[in-house]
């Protein structure tokens, strides 16, 4: 049986935001914007914690007319960064309006800082995403292939806590498997998108929660 654990916030940071409003077409199509789009209206931002900022990008396309145009993990996580602003993670939304630029930037800092957050199970040093977002955006439905508006289960965890925390989450409740992520992802992590009804969803995300703690605290029990 899983034993009680104290959960800590590890409060995630942005290192840079910066807008450029009128980026030169060749960038935009290099990071990937369709030949047609006239979305070169772009904001860029970096943050310490990646699975934190894709959280905070699909929320800031329910905020603002804005795309998540780009978004990539670096290798090896933040403590291994390029430099002091790069953390673990580029974002990259685009708007044809700058103004909305400045919304959805606005948009992802406040989420970074109030809505979305790894946790840490005490003085262990594992960390953990179990992350029940309601209404996924368009980001974040599109990575997933669920529908837009549909509760979203975004659980992530170091390689061994994360596949035996998917199991957990996927026979607490009637969700579906969205998508696997298999070991190792660019930051040494694993995890998955799951779907389902919200109550299910957040059943899902306490078994996961529950399995990465009982790896935790015991990390080498065989039975």
């Amino acid at each position: 049986m899983t034993r009680k654990f104290a959960l800590e916030k590890m409060q995630a940071r942005v290192l840079s935001c910066r807008a450029l409003p009128h980026a030169d077409a060749r960038l935009c199509r290099a990071l990937g914007l369709p030949e047609v789009s006239e979305r070169t209206s772009l904001g860029l931002i970096t943050c310490d914690q990646d699975d934190t900022l894709y959280a905070a990008l699909d929320h800031a396309t329910k905020m603002a007319d804005v795309e998540v145009l780009y978004a990539k993990s670096f290798y090896a996580g933040s403590a291994h960064a390029s430099g002091p602003l790069s953390g673990e993670v580029l974002g990259v939304i685009s708007s044809n309006d700058p103004e909305s630029v400045d919304q959805g930037l606005r948009a992802i800092v406040d989420a970074v800082d109030r809505v979305f957050s790894f946790w840490a199970v005490g003085a262990t040093g594992v960390a953990m995403f179990p992350t029940v977002i309601p209404s996924a955006g368009r980001y974040l439905a599109a990575q997933s292939g669920v529908a837009v508006g549909q509760p979203l289960g975004y659980f992530i965890a170091p390689p061994i806590e994360a596949v035996l925390g998917v199991d957990a989450a996927l026979k607490a409740a009637d969700v579906k498997l969205a998508k696997f992520f298999g070991p190792p992802t660019e930051t040494n992590f694993a995890g998955a998108y799951i779907t389902g009804s919200l109550d299910a969803v957040e059943a899902a995300a306490k078994a996961f929660a529950m399995a990465v703690v009982d790896v935790a605290i015991d990390p080498r029990r065989s039975k």
